[in-house]
């Protein structure tokens, strides 16, 4: 049981972020943190709380297009301070190429289209963390 490990989930609708807690939580039970934020602005602060806790963020799953902050500025700015947290994509919008371009700056691991197939989800989520 690894509660000192976290997976953070941004998307500024709320039903994707239940949605995807509960497939997360269905496939990986208590293994991790499930934490989660409606905005970059409150994933920011939140990845700097759990860090100052010393919870170890092992991903960000994150909507590409969102109000205040784009998913491409959001990670840039998470990997700029933490280099180590692995990234996904999850979007119905997104650009392919703006998010190819985008690929290397922000250590993305990889790209979910909304609406998801759970089972593409899990898979990537799983090669991503390596469980």
């Amino acid at each position: 049981m690894q509660k000192r490990s976290a997976i953070v989930c941004v998307d500024d609708d709320e039903m994707i972020l239940i949605s995807l807690k509960q497939e997360l939580i269905a496939h990986f039970n208590g293994r991790y943190r499930y934490e989660s934020a409606l905005n970059a602005e409150e994933a920011l602060d939140l990845i700097d709380e759990l860090v100052a806790d010393k919870i170890y963020i092992i991903l960000v799953i994150t909507d590409w297009l969102m109000p205040g902050m784009n998913g491409d500025e959001f990670l840039m700015k998470v990997h700029e301070k933490y280099p180590e947290i692995q990234t996904l994509v999850i979007t119905g919008y997104a650009d392919i190429l703006a998010v190819s371009k985008a690929r290397q700056r922000i250590n993305l691991s990889g790209v979910i289209t909304k609406p998801w197939n759970s089972d593409e989800l899990i898979q990537k989520i799983e090669t991503v963390i390596g469980s």
